[in-house]
Parts: C-alpha cells; sequence; structure tokens
C-alpha cells in the first residue's frame, strides 16, 4: 500500500490497471479525458499489458467493450455528458447481454446552454439501462469502488456492467492523498475474470439474436433477478474489501448521526463532505439532524430507506438533477421505498448544485433550518430567488 496525491480520475485509471483489464476503449470528453490519457500513458509504456482501442466516438468505445466483454475478456471505459448519452443504446445492449464491464464517468451538465460543471443528470438519464450505479464522494472512494465494481460485476450471481462516477471537477480534476494497494493485494481481492456464457471463437453459438415475445420476458426478468442479487452481493464484496484493504465507504447507503435525529438530508456526491460538516456543527448547537449519504444509486437501496424513515420525522432528499417526474430523481426514489413501509415522514426534496453551482455550508445549513422547521412536501429549488423556487405537486 502506497499513499500517493492524486486526482479522481487519475484514481479511475490507476484502480482500472490494478484490476489487470485487457481492452481499454476510449474517446476524450472534458472532463472525463485525463482518465484515458494516463491508461494510454500504462499501456504504451508497458506497465497494463492491455489493448487500447482508439474510436471514432463513445458510442463505438462502448460497443468495443461489450464485444471483447462478450469474448472473455475484462473492459474498461469512461465518458463524461454528451458522451453517455451518445452511448444509450449500447448500455442497454451491455446489459442485456449481462457484460461485466465497469465505466468511469466524471458527472457532467448536458446541454444545452454548454456547460462543464458537476451535475447528475447524465447519469440519472441512464438510470433505468439495466447498470449498476455508484456515486463516489471522495477520491479515495472513486479508486475502492472502481475495484468493488470488477468483484460485482463479475460474480456468476450478477454479471452486469457498472458505473463509477464522481463530481465534475470537484473530484476529476482536484487532487488529495490516496492509499493505493499494491499489485498483490489487488490480486488476491480480485482473481482473473472466470468467463461465463461468452462466445468461444470456433464454436458456433449466438449472443442477442432475435426472440419473440415468447421468451423476451424471460431475459428481461433474469436481468431484474441479477439486479436484485446485487445488494446482498456487494455487501459480501465490501466487507472483504474492508477485511484487506483496512477501508470501507458505508454501504449502499452510508448514515451519520441519525439514531436520535429529528430530520435527516439525503444526499449523494461530493456535496456530502460539505453536508457532512454542517450536521457536526449543528450538532454543537444542539439540534438533532443527521446525514444518509446515498452512494448506491441502481439498484435502488429501498430496505435502508424504509429503516431510515422509522427513525426521524422529517427526510430531505437534494438532488443534483431533475428528471420532470413527481420530483426529483434521488426524492422520486425515497418516496416510493418509504410509502411500502409502515413510516411516512415528512419528505421534501431540495435542488441544488446544477450545473457546477456551488454547494456552500450556508446553502446546506439553510436547507436544515427548512427542513426542521414546517416545510412540507414539494420540490425547492434552493439555488433560485425565493420566490422563484417552489415547486409543489398534488
Amino acid at each position: 500500500m502506497t499513499l500517493q496525491v492524486m486526482s479522481g480520475n487519475s484514481a479511475q485509471s490507476y484502480a482500472a490497471a490494478l484490476a489487470r483489464v485487457h481492452v481499454i476503449a476510449a474517446y476524450p470528453i472534458t472532463p472525463q479525458t485525463t482518465i484515458v490519457e494516463k491508461l494510454a500513458d500504462f499501456a504504451a509504456s508497458g506497465q497494463l499489458p492491455a489493448q487500447f482501442v482508439k474510436v471514432e466516438s463513445e458510442h463505438s468505445a462502448l460497443q468495443v467493450c461489450v464485444s471483447a466483454s462478450s469474448l472473455g475478456a475484462r473492459t474498461y471505459t469512461a465518458t463524461s455528458s454528451q458522451g453517455l448519452l451518445l452511448m444509450h443504446e449500447l448500455l442497454h445492449w451491455a446489459a442485456g447481454l449481462r457484460t461485466p464491464i465497469v465505466m468511469g464517468v466524471v458527472n457532467r451538465a448536458v446541454a444545452p446552454p454548454w456547460n462543464l460543471g458537476a451535475d447528475h443528470t447524465d447519469t440519472m438519464s441512464q438510470r433505468d439501462t439495466g447498470w449498476v450505479q455508484f456515486y463516489a464522494e471522495s477520491n479515495q472512494e472513486v479508486l475502492d469502488t472502481v475495484l468493488q465494481a470488477y468483484r460485482l460485476a463479475e460474480d456468476p450471481a450478477v454479471r452486469l456492467p457498472v458505473m463509477v462516477t464522481e463530481d465534475a471537477f470537484y473530484l476529476s480534476h482536484t487532487v488529495e492523498p490516496v492509499e493505493v494497494p499494491a499489485q498483490t493485494e489487488v490480486d488476491a481481492f480480485l482473481p482473473a475474470r472466470e468467463a461465463r456464457a461468452v462466445l468461444v471463437p470456433g464454436r458456433a453459438a449466438r449472443l442477442g439474436s432475435f426472440t419473440g415475445p415468447d421468451h423476451y420476458v424471460e431475459f428481461r426478468h433474469e436481468v431484474a433477478q441479477a439486479m436484485a442479487r446485487v445488494p446482498e452481493v456487494f455487501r459480501g464484496v465490501e466487507e472483504d474489501y474492508r477485511s484487506r484493504m483496512h477501508r470501507y465507504h458505508g454501504g449502499a447507503v452510508a448514515t451519520y448521526r441519525v439514531d436520535d435525529a429529528d430530520a435527516v438530508l439525503v444526499t449523494m456526491g461530493t456535496m456530502s463532505t460539505t453536508a457532512r460538516s454542517v450536521v457536526d456543527e449543528l450538532r454543537a448547537e444542539g439540534r438533532k439532524v443527521g446525514l444518509a449519504k446515498l452512494r448506491l444509486f441502481r439498484p435502488f437501496p429501498a430496505a435502508e430507506f424504509r429503516e431510515l424513515a422509522g427513525l426521524v420525522d422529517r427526510i430531505g432528499v437534494v438532488d443534483r438533477s431533475f428528471t420532470f417526474g413527481a420530483e426529483g430523481p434521488a426524492a422520486t426514489e425515497v418516496a416510493a421505498a418509504i410509502y411500502s413501509g409502515p413510516h411516512h415522514p415528512f419528505l421534501t426534496n431540495y435542488m441544488v448544485g446544477l450545473g457546477g453551482r456551488e454547494v456552500t455550508p450556508q446553502l446546506v445549513r439553510a436547507i436544515f433550518d427548512r427542513l426542521l422547521g414546517a416545510e412540507g412536501p414539494g420540490t425547492r429549488w434552493m439555488d433560485l430567488p425565493q420566490d422563484a423556487g417552489e415547486v409543489t405537486h398534488g
């Protein structure tokens, strides 16, 4: 184990190299480009004996990974924003073919207008393609989660592709100390991929061929069952990683000071760091608040939120994207999860940080002030003037 100062993008690169990927397919897009640039350096120098495939688009990059993975290779690609949108068709193919690809996604706002800032719209718009989705808070969490993602994706009970996301610039281009495990440690945690249901050259077989309604439902049900097995498999993967590397990021939902809280705020990604510090400040003032960091978004950890709903009277969910549903995507999922449970605390949605707008401690404190007050259900756009930020439903 060595301590290195690196960005979140470098953490993605080092993790993919430590995973001994066989094929990397890449197309540049800001702010993801430095991930594949470093992997290209690793491959060119011989440090990583992998095939680096330069393609003409993100759509082609994912097609290369789908094809290579279907032959049993361990594959990696990375993208962001419009590039992820261009992959949309192949995202469905990757999940439907049960290819355990790992992809780094640097969360960036979707145009128009053009914007390079952190925003979760790109991955949220792909949340129902059949990919497992992780949202990282720190560069260390990025590296650890990529390694865990390969173990999870390649588990025989899962065999699904995984996205490991990081907020643009807050992680992608900001450096911090990261513990990098030795290659021997990673090899012990992540053995070579066991080829299952793959094409073998010279042997007649079909993959992804046409099927009618008499069998199509069964294929979709198999993907649904695989996704349903992810939480249990991931718990085992993360516990094994903790026992070997002595690091743990809190499971699917990392809670903080929630046991006696009057109100809990649900966050994703880098804003969780800011919110955690505000929780400590408010606790020092005698105000009982807590934090729940939503780390695993797909499959959604409904059981954890039903348990959380039994502890508090008020839950605030912060979204860094808006998807034109009843509320923001995370808030909609939390509401659906607790609806089927016995406890129904007030739930309020807060829209913040879109397009990279800063989520300050003052803003988080203002959210807690409103949440602890008489705030009712609905969506509050906290980055807008007070009279323009109310969106209610019902």
